[in-house]
């Protein structure tokens, strides 16, 4: 019974994420259905916190409600709503589902209904099927009586979340600050080393020591910073961001400390700099290592004793500002030459933390994805974006020198090759590989055998190339750990459900 499988579940001490994987996974078994997506809603988006049966980048998706009539309308009921098939408006996971691989099919029956706890609206739970007819009326009225064990299951799963915050001495109760905000600097991912990166910075946030961010160009400095921010107790204070390679010398000063009128030709007005505009919070200095030396002995005696002087002033004035810096230089070398103060480099690496480049996380490759493909889908009025299997496989393989950033503008201007290519708005663009533009760039080197015999044969394509070796590596791997797949994909550094499916595209499977 679905009953006695839910209710086990409630009772059972397990993780949050793997009850709420369960329960959907429990729901789709029961109503036979395609995919079952549990989202919750935060600032008017939906963000999705368990999928089942939805390809993987679906998980990096951000729902905007208005920009999506079905799910405007679960919302905006108290009871289950069912769209007939031929229901004229677009559903958000139209070409998403996982059993239409190669092919981008609408969904033509779905239903779903909002969830509520403590009498607040909490997000929505989804169903949706591939064939017309799959829900009756009988499966409405079960799904508006299961969900009251799903609401059950959300509470059990917010009760425990909010008691391990507090056991962190992290701040729970995130509604006092910006809710836009949050979900505008959020960073997506669910990979080992992401989380431990997190986990790091949420245990750092409270200790109020400075912070340096150490990283490549396009990681997303900024977007940890604005974490380790949230995660602290000055979350309802200002964060303060400062570009220290955009600042020209003669600027640099009067930007971070402020000036008074008349301190140099220009200077009309008094005007506070960045150092006051935080004070209580954080000042997030990036790129830090471009800052001239002049200017950092001044950002010494901050460091040291809270102390700020405006230019022009005698006076000085005191702030209390948490200092959070990034850089992607190697500052131990600028200090061995010269370039960089030792002792303010000591003073801005208490704790520094390296950021992992995005070659090291891969399996947050697919929700990346998924995250700027709801963009670029919103942002060009399209009905719906995806990527094709050849694509996801190509982003997967790739070494991504540009990080995140380069992922980023690899989509979007992906999206916009699509549509000038004769692709209709009101379709289900699929994004091919070819669009991605990076099949000339050898793929990672961890992934690939630079000595191998059919790299020296001109007989086949780079494609052909690549899926021969692709496909000896896996077998070899498989060899390896006596035909264990999950054994296999980690030592490929592949997530489990992504070695599958190159396994069957290459006829492994």
């Amino acid at each position: 019974m679905l009953e006695e499988s839910l209710i086990a579940d409630l009772v059972t001490d397990l993780p949050a994420a793997v009850r709420l994987q369960r329960l959907v996974s429990t729901l789709r078994n029961h109503f036979g259905c395609g995919a079952v997506g549990l989202l919750k809603i935060e600032h008017e988006v939906l963000k999705p916190v368990a999928l089942h049966g939805l390809v993987r980048e679906a998980l990096g998706r951000r729902f905007v409600v208005s920009q999506h009539p079905r799910l405007a309308a679960i919302l905006a009921s108290r009871n289950p709503v069912r769209f007939e098939p031929d229901c004229g408006l677009p559903d958000p996971y139209d070409g998403l589902l996982a059993e239409q691989p190669g092919q981008a099919l609408p969904v033509h029956d779905c239903m779903g209904i909002a969830l509520y706890i403590e009498g607040c609206c909490w997000g929505v739970l989804t169903l949706d099927a591939l064939e017309a007819g799959s829900f009756s009326s009988a499966a409405v009225y079960e799904l508006q009586r299961y969900s009251l064990l799903v609401e059950a299951a959300v509470r059990t799963t917010e009760l425990e979340q909010a008691n391990r915050a507090l056991r962190l001495n992290h701040q729970a109760d995130e509604q006092q600050f910006e809710p836009a905000a949050k979900l505008r600097y959020e960073l997506i991912g669910q990979s080992k080393v992401l989380q431990q990166i997190l986990q790091e910075l949420t245990v750092v946030a409270n200790s109020d020591l400075p912070v340096l961010l150490l990283g490549e160009t396009g990681v997303g400095k900024e977007l940890f910073a604005r974490h380790l921010h949230r995660s602290s107790v000055r979350a309802g204070k200002p964060m303060i961001y400062l570009n220290c390679a955009a600042l020209p010398e003669s600027l640099a000063e009067s930007e971070l400390f402020g000036h008074n009128k008349g301190a140099y030709s220009g200077a009309h007005s008094e005007r506070a700099g960045r150092f006051e505009a935080a004070d209580g919070g954080t000042l997030f200095l990036d790129e830090v290592g471009e800052l001239p030396l002049s200017v950092q002995a001044k950002l010494l005696r901050v460091l040291q004793n809270g102390e700020i002087q405006r230019l022009g002033s005698d006076k000085t004035r005191q702030v209390n500002v948490r200092l959070v810096a990034a850089t992607n230089r190697d500052l131990k070398q600028q200090v061995k030459s010269g370039e960089f103060r030792a002792d303010l480099y000591h003073r801005l690496s208490v704790y520094p933390l390296p950021i992992p480049p995005l070659r090291e996380r891969r399996d947050d490759i697919p929700l990346l994805a998924g995250h700027f493909l709801e963009l670029n889908r919103s942002r060009l009025g399209l009905r719906a974006l995806r990527l094709a299997p050849d694509a996801e496989l190509a982003l997967l393989s790739y070494d991504w020198p540009g990080n995140v950033r380069e992922l980023e503008h690899v989509i979007s201007r992906a999206a916009i090759k699509a549509l000038s290519q004769g692709a209709a708005r009101s379709d289900i663009v699929t994004l091919g590989a070819e669009l991605l533009d990076i099949d000339s760039v050898a793929p990672a080197q961890n992934h690939i055998v630079l000595n191998s015999p059919l790299l020296q044969d001109t007989a086949i394509t780079l494609k052909q190339a690549v899926s021969q070796l692709q496909r000896q590596m896996i077998q070899q791997a498989l060899t390896q750990h006596a035909g264990s797949w999950s054994q296999a994909a980690r030592q490929l550094e592949l997530d489990p459900s992504n070695l599958h499916k190159l396994a069957q595209r290459l006829g492994l499977k």
